[in-house]
């Protein structure tokens, strides 16, 4: 079987939890792929390996998966092999509301799938898709404050859940929170972008004073365990983790002198920098498990290319959506921070060979292809490292 490349981007609801997850696949290893591959090929292509090759529970958990189909696939899609309660079937733009589409979709739901309308463009001859669909997304994008309003308003005659896509700032989140959608994806949420702002909220200045301690260039081991010390909260967490069953330690580790000795001085601010950012308790909890695995996939696939063996690249994944958690645009946050020049270049200009693999781990995440293969990292590689900080997110997110 060919290599898949797979991604999956959350689809939160209004009180941020993770409703499901958009799949993402691509075939790699063919060159020409992008042009000849059919959207009933791609479907069939995510059907199968999400719930044969990969594992639909590795790639949602318990949430959802939305998946992408199109008028060719609509006759197969009445025997799928999976539950009805495991999936959302999302109806590609550019289909037309022809007889035999619409019979499909009602046999769909009859069924007990949850059917979703991609893009949607409203018209009145796109308007029998509205009593047969569950969800309709709107690039929210593309429209202006008025435009979107009014596309609303007209989708409010509907007995619909209205899923606002392609959010991509604080502005037009809040707008469509107040709108009324039910649903919410975009890079805002999922792939964290600058939030507007000149100052970091006081809120966010103990953990941000924290990590600058933590990442001092000239602290040393004795030093690194009085500032952890120094925070209860951290310290007791930091404890509790280490003598989980995530780490096989055979003896027990009760103070952070033992922790210090046991974990290195690298892993160690590695390891208290996860708990601290992942102790910002306002925020989706998505935004944490996507830093951790992209944490672990630039690190994991550093090893893997031979880079230097050090932490730096955790650090440069942990660290990209600083902003996003912060409420802070990314140069604020790093002028408090005393990070070295290559993290610091890797997070403000994607430069030099931290950045280099950051840009490949974000498009990776973003499902661009095509820019994905033009890294020279082989499509196995790629693959192997995505599925692993996967499940090592989960696996320590259960200790949380």
């Amino acid at each position: 079987m060919d290599d898949v490349f797979v991604a999956r981007q959350p689809i939160f609801s209004r009180d941020l939890s993770v409703y499901g997850y958009e799949l993402l696949f691509r075939a790699a290893g063919d060159s020409d792929s992008a042009e000849v591959i059919s959207g009933n090929h791609a479907t069939s292509t995510v059907i199968l390996n999400a719930f044969t090759v990969v594992g639909l529970d590795k790639l949602v958990g318990r949430h959802k998966a939305f998946f992408n189909i199109d008028r060719a696939f609509l006759p197969a899609a009445t025997s799928l092999p999976f539950p009805a309660d495991r999936v959302v079937l999302e109806l590609l733009e550019g289909t037309r509301p022809t007889p035999d589409v619409l019979e499909h979709l009602e046999r769909l739901r009859r069924m007990g799938y949850v059917l979703s309308l991609d893009d949607y463009q409203h018209s009145a001859d796109m308007e029998p898709f509205l009593s047969r669909v569950d969800i309709v997304k709107l690039e929210v994008h593309r429209l202006d404050d008025v435009a979107l309003m009014e596309r609303v308003a007209e989708l409010r005659r509907f007995p619909v859940r209205l899923l606002a896509e392609k959010i991509e700032n604080r502005e037009r989140f809040e707008l469509c929170r107040e709108l009324g959608f039910d649903l919410f994806q975009g890079y805002f949420l999922s792939r964290p972008k600058t939030v507007r702002g000149n100052t970091i909220p006081a809120s966010r200045l103990p953990t941000l004073r924290l990590l600058a301690m933590l990442h001092q260039s000239d602290v040393d081991l004795r030093e690194l365990e009085r500032i952890i010390s120094s925070d209860v909260s951290l310290s007791y967490n930091l404890l509790r983790y280490l003598n989980s069953a995530f780490f096989p330690i055979q003896r027990r580790i009760e103070s952070i002198h033992q922790a210090v000795i046991y974990l290195g001085i690298r892993e160690l601010q590695s390891w208290a920098s996860l708990i601290a950012m992942a102790a910002v308790g306002d925020k989706p909890s998505e935004l944490m498990v996507t830093l951790i695995v992209r944490a672990r996939m630039c690190q994991q696939l550093a090893r893997k290319l031979g880079y230097p063996a050090d932490n730096s690249y955790f650090t440069v994944g942990l660290f990209s959506g600083l902003d996003a958690l912060m409420d802070s645009p990314m140069e604020k946050v790093l002028s408090s921070l005393r990070l070295s020049v290559e993290v610091e270049r890797a997070l403000l200009a994607r430069e030099g060979s931290h950045g280099q693999l950051l840009d490949c781990v974000l498009r990776y995440e973003a499902g661009e292809w095509e820019q994905v293969e033009g890294s020279g990292i082989p499509a196995e590689t790629l693959i192997e490292t995505y599925l692993d900080a996967l499940d090592w997110a989960r696996e320590i997110s259960l200790y949380w």
